[in-house]
């Protein structure tokens, strides 16, 4: 690769295009949002509350997904890394918008979870956990994931804003300071995530408990993020600076990281159905009868197929995970099963004869063209390359690896 200017990649960047891709995101936004309201006209609070949350906690999969493997690329390195970093940090400053879009689900908890109803005062199984979960404990809690999570995307931005604002130096201690935050932040992140994991979707289900559901939900919020960096990146790299700088090796990296992200999502997923299917207890069984009889059935064997058969096979191919556009295609399709993955963990909760509702994917593209929106304007804010980092140019030298 010939010599890069890193003031010129600095300077470029495709605004106009970013702008055109916020609006079409707008536009898909202002019809979810159409959609959504008719939903709630028609179907009431409840069923519209049960979709919202899905779409929540898609939204905010990709947001914390893109947090820990801005923290992970920071502690390993890599030219994957240097053409991704900035839409993993243009996805964590949507977290404000998460801590608002997240008000809907705490104004109506009684709607969505049974702990909170009168009638849970007269469950001893309930009960035996009143200590846990209570409303007050849960916004105590709710608060405090936000802030530190706030506070870890506000200083590696901060940083990496400074970064490109000063002149290019040699590695030292304000370049090792991403490293020092992002060693104890990936702790926080696993311990705020497990806990957020338990109080906002495993508590749906207060009887029912798994002590691996937090890793579960973690595995699915790195496969998302990993998707989801992929068809952007592929819609950016036909612009410069990035056209200028990533490569076909970029991208086979990209899927390398994508096919771990399934075979991660799938190992924890059958560690889960073992670990309670061989403990066969009273609280854990039903979650699962729910979800592999039954109505649901079709719906597990989709999740099977579409979120792992399938893309683990083509993900195994050198040739595709080379091609922009057919990676980006095999992305697009693994974030559509990640919807319909958390339908299937969510769905059952209330819906006991019916599965799959419009409602649902409604929900993810009214909050999407939100969130989206956000993100192009986050995107369009800052250089596309973090050019002044000091492993910069090394890493892109070396090319994908």
């Amino acid at each position: 690769m010939a010599h890069l200017n890193p003031e010129a990649l600095l300077r470029e960047r495709p605004t106009d295009d970013l702008v055109r891709l916020r609006g079409r995101s707008i536009v898909a936004g202002v019809i979810g949002l159409v959609l959504m309201a008719v939903g709630w006209t028609v179907y009431g609070l409840e069923a519209f509350l049960q979709s919202y949350l899905i779409g929540f906690i898609f939204w905010l999969g990709i947001t914390m997904g893109s947090l820990a493997l801005l923290m992970v690329q920071y502690l390993s390195g890599g030219a994957w890394g240097m053409v991704t970093r900035r839409i993993f940090e243009a996805s964590t400053r949507t977290l404000p918008l998460m801590a608002v879009l997240f008000l809907p689900i705490a104004l109506n908890l009684p709607v969505l979870y049974e702990w909170v109803r009168p009638e849970a005062a007269a469950d001893p199984g309930i009960q035996t956990k009143a200590a846990y979960l209570n409303t007050g404990f849960f916004f105590v809690r709710a608060a405090l994931f936000f802030a530190i999570w706030g506070a870890l995307a506000f200083f590696l931005n901060r940083w990496s804003r400074e970064q490109d604002e000063t002149a290019p130096r040699l590695p030292g201690p304000r370049d090792g300071r991403f490293r020092v935050l992002s060693g104890p932040g990936l702790v926080l992140y696993v311990v705020t995530l497990t806990f957020m994991s338990v109080d906002w979707i495993m508590s749906l289900e207060p009887h029912f408990y798994s002590t691996i559901f937090g890793i579960l939900i973690l595995g699915g919020q790195g496969l998302s993020t990993m998707a989801f960096t992929i068809v952007v990146l592929n819609a950016l790299v036909r612009f410069r600076p990035m056209s200028a700088v990533v490569e076909a090796t970029h991208f086979h990296d990209l899927g390398k990281l994508l096919l771990a992200f399934v075979m991660l999502w799938a190992y924890f997923n059958a560690s889960q159905l073992i670990i309670i299917w061989s403990g066969n207890l009273p609280e854990e069984i039903p979650w699962y009868l729910e979800r592999l009889y039954g109505p649901w059935e079709w719906v597990a064997w989709l999740v099977f197929l579409g979120h792992f058969v399938l893309p683990f096979g083509l993900l195994l191919s050198r040739d595709l995970k080379r091609q922009p556009r057919l990676l980006a295609q095999l992305a697009v399709f693994v974030l559509v099963m990640r919807v319909v993955d958390l339908i299937w963990t969510i769905g059952p909760v209330f819906r006991h004869e019916s599965t799959i509702h419009w409602l649902d994917f409604a929900t993810v593209i009214g909050l999407g063209g939100l969130w989206a929106a956000l993100f192009f304007t986050n995107l369009a804010g800052r250089a596309l390359l973090p050019a002044h980092d000091p492993y910069f140019e090394e890493a892109i030298a070396h090319g994908g690896h």
